[in-house]
């Protein structure tokens, strides 16, 4: 379960399909009678409650910029949801005696670090057994290898994030490029110590061996896909764009399951928690009455 978040008091512009139909009724009522930018008349619709504690349309209209969807209803359910669970964290916070007592840490909000005592306390840790990583093993056996790397050159050819017109140019010039050395492969290094932007240029391009994680996730989301030789397009990144070669691919070797077995059991145990945490929530709607987002839900479905 992610963290719940802060109390937020942002405004946004709440599509209609999200709202009840009692506030859709009031939104055309208001439509009708004046200003649209101004705020609706009277309190918010309510149809969420946990306990006595009312959850108002506008609270989840605030949330549901935070749980983008597919429809507005199922912005708004998984909104719902997300509010229904802060409140019973705060009210299982209270009974424990634990709001304004713990320090939060690591630039945690207080909310924050309360729900993390919180959780601490209540949810034991799962550690998965040999016999459980074993079988995931042969199950996933395919999944488990070392890293794939490359060895690439590239010609880096700079240009601002925010800078359309140098992007623009960046691109047309690296296109120029890849059609000359088509042409012309073995003139790649003069091309990067005369183009290049990057410190590799020195080296004629050559960046040697890279593996995932090692330089921006969206230069190797493109470059691991890449065969070997000269790309057809311009690869680009938040640097700019490049001429990339791929030198050589060398694909990760099949893992053994001593070799494995660190990946696996951090996996699964991350897997055990996220059930402990959803068997705690359950645990926790079916102690406080919750009414309304059965319906909220059934709407999205």
């Amino acid at each position: 379960m992610s963290r719940t978040m802060p109390s937020r008091t942002i405004p946004i512009v709440m599509d209609a399909g999200a709202l009840s139909e009692a506030a859709k009724s009031r939104t055309d009522a208001h439509d009708h009678a004046g200003d649209p930018g101004q705020p609706l008349p009277g309190p918010a619709p309510v149809n969420l409650w946990v306990g006595d504690t009312a959850i108002s349309e506008a609270e989840i209209a605030r949330e549901m910029q935070y749980h983008p969807a597919r429809t507005p209803q199922q912005a708004r359910a998984e909104a719902a949801r997300a509010l229904v669970v802060r409140e019973l964290l705060r009210r299982e916070i209270a009974r424990a005696g634990l709001a304004g007592r713990v320090e939060p840490v690591a630039g945690e909000t207080r909310e924050e670090a309360e729900i993390r005592a919180l959780l601490d306390a209540e949810v034991a840790p799962r550690t998965p057994d040999e016999a459980a990583c074993r079988r995931w093993y042969a199950s996933n056996r395919e999944r488990m290898h070392a890293p794939d790397r490359l060895r690439l050159s590239h010609i880096l050819l700079a240009a601002a994030p925010d800078d359309v017109d140098a992007r623009l140019a960046a691109r047309e010039l690296g296109e120029r490029l890849i059609a000359e050395l088509g042409e012309h492969p073995e003139r790649f290094a003069e091309y990067a110590m005369r183009f290049s932007a990057c410190p590799s240029k020195d080296a004629g391009g050559d960046l040697g061996w890279i593996t995932r994680g090692q330089t921006t996730p969206e230069f190797e989301r493109q470059v691991f896909m890449l065969r070997e030789g000269l790309a057809g397009l311009t690869v680009e990144s938040r640097y700019g764009h490049h001429v990339v070669r791929v030198e050589a691919i060398e694909r990760g070797r099949p893992l053994t399951f001593e070799e494995a077995h660190p990946r696996i059991a951090q996996y699964l145990e991350l897997q055990l928690r996220q059930n402990a945490l959803h068997e705690y929530l359950m645990h926790l709607r079916a102690g406080h009455e919750v009414r309304g987002l059965d319906e909220i839900e059934a709407q999205a479905a």
